[in-house]
């Protein structure tokens, strides 16, 4: 199929349109108010409740066109199940250049006619040209491992991964932002959360690398900083919300952490207006938003607790069996093994840890692999011990677990972003709610590909 229309997909996780407006009217994001005036306004709905207004089940809809009553994929890294095609597999199939870069829980049908990159969280599915390899594979380690400080990264690692991106598209502007933070850390001791916002830097350069040597008809670029800015500071935005309220001490540090991270969007925002081309289609999505999470403050805010390393919380639950062990995101991970016993019996031994009498995982098993976190969200004492309660054995809790140093402070909405630029960049507002469903139709319209049967929505344009 010949044509010179192209799509940039931005994936911009959970941003909310309320607090977009709000920073926009504020005079704050002048790319996102340019980017807004210019395109087609819409807000989506998840049509979701928790437990499945969850971003991994919200990003397969949008991808696949299918609501998650059909395509059940309830987990994160488990992309891999989905049955159906998405957007990228089609337009592949008719003979168009993709390149994904970044996309949440996804799956793709091999051959496909150009890059896929998935999430840093994905161990089921791996890029699709082995020369990604360098990049996947060290930024899966920072961003899986970003909260715990006893995971190392040797000079080595990190010279291999300068030598990649220097190769890659490394921009200059990029190297100085990253030079900015580090010496910003060292005269502060402070501010080392803010190395989510030089990820996106790198990414966008990579992005930018394969988009011209490769010109894609179909792009997407996923960003999930600033939803993590929202989970995790929004307390700090908003203290006058919340029961329990942020130190002078941290909102120092914190206060403007959101805001910081919609206004290095903006940047970014600011490069996409000017890579798109009078043919190209820029597509704002956010999947859902997040809102004030309130409903932990009678209990002193929700507090998340990791294990420092997975083998020693599965050694001294009394599992022999042979396993392994990938984190997901904050407290989460699974445990995989060999067969679906040695999972039923694994369960049962993580099931019996203890604090306090209280159980201490969470604990979800499909066969022969379990989906677990730590279940206690409310603030532990120094000296909490770790039970066995089927046994006379326990250890200290901060042996085995680590506190993630923020209260979670947002949580999930199902209103999202999507605006829509077109070539023509006319621009309307439209006020009733649109179905993720509609997002896949619309974007294979635009190429004049037929949607197929399975992809139930409405186009929007």
């Amino acid at each position: 199929m010949e044509t010179n229309k192209s799509v940039i997909f931005l994936e911009f996780n959970e941003l909310s349109p309320s607090l977009m407006q709000q920073f926009i009217q504020e005079g704050k994001l002048p790319n996102f108010k340019r980017f807004y005036e210019e395109s087609e306004v819409y807000v989506t709905d998840a049509e979701e409740k928790p437990p499945l207004l969850e971003p991994w089940i919200q990003w397969v809809t949008v991808h696949s066109g299918i609501p998650y009553s059909e395509h059940q994929v309830f987990l994160l890294d488990e992309g891999h199940k989905l049955k159906s095609k998405c957007i990228w597999d089609v337009l592949s199939d008719a003979g168009l250049r993709i390149w994904v870069c970044g996309s949440m829980n996804v799956t793709y049908n091999s051959p496909l006619n150009g890059y896929i990159m998935p999430d840093f969280w994905s161990t089921k599915i791996a890029p699709n040209s082995d020369e990604l390899l360098p990049y996947f594979n060290f930024v899966q380690k920072q961003v899986q491992e970003h909260t715990n400080n006893s995971i190392p990264f040797s000079q080595v690692d990190y010279l291999n991964f300068l030598g990649f991106m220097i190769s890659h598209g490394l921009s200059i502007s990029t190297i100085g932002a990253i030079i900015q933070q580090l010496v910003q850390e060292k005269k502060t001791s402070k501010y080392r959360w803010q190395r989510a916002t030089i990820a996106d830097k790198l990414q966008f350069d990579l992005f930018c690398w394969y988009y011209r040597k490769f010109k894609p008809h179909f792009s997407t670029f996923f960003l999930n900083s600033t939803a993590h800015f929202q989970h995790m500071y929004w307390r700090n935005m908003e203290p006058d919300k919340f029961d329990v309220k942020p130190s002078a001490q941290e909102q120092m540090e914190y206060e403007d952490a959101v805001l910081l991270g919609y206004k290095e969007m903006d940047k970014l925002i600011g490069n996409f207006l000017k890579l798109a081309d009078n043919n190209t289609t820029l597509i704002l999505n956010t999947a859902l938003s997040q809102q004030p999470c309130l409903t932990y403050e009678v209990t002193g805010g929700k507090r998340l607790y990791r294990p420092r390393k997975f083998e020693n919380l599965l050694n001294f639950a009394g599992i022999k069996s042979a396993y392994v062990c990938t984190p997901v995101m904050a407290e989460e991970f699974f445990i995989r093994f060999e067969n679906e016993q040695d999972a039923v019996e694994a369960e049962q031994h993580l099931a019996a840890l203890e604090v306090d009498k209280q159980p201490v995982m969470r604990l979800k098993r499909k066969g022969s692999e379990i989906f677990a976190g730590c279940g206690i969200f409310g603030q532990l004492p120094n000296n909490a011990t770790l039970y066995i309660a089927t046994k006379e054995h326990s250890i200290s809790f901060f042996n085995i677990f680590y506190q993630i140093e923020d209260i979670k402070s947002g949580m999930h909405h199902p209103d999202g972003i999507l605006w829509i630029r077109k070539p023509s960049r006319e621009h309307s507002i439209h006020q009733d709610k649109v179905s993720l469903l509609s997002i896949a139709p619309t974007i294979l319209e635009i190429f004049q590909v037929s949607k197929p049967d399975f992809m139930k929505g409405t186009v929007l344009v």
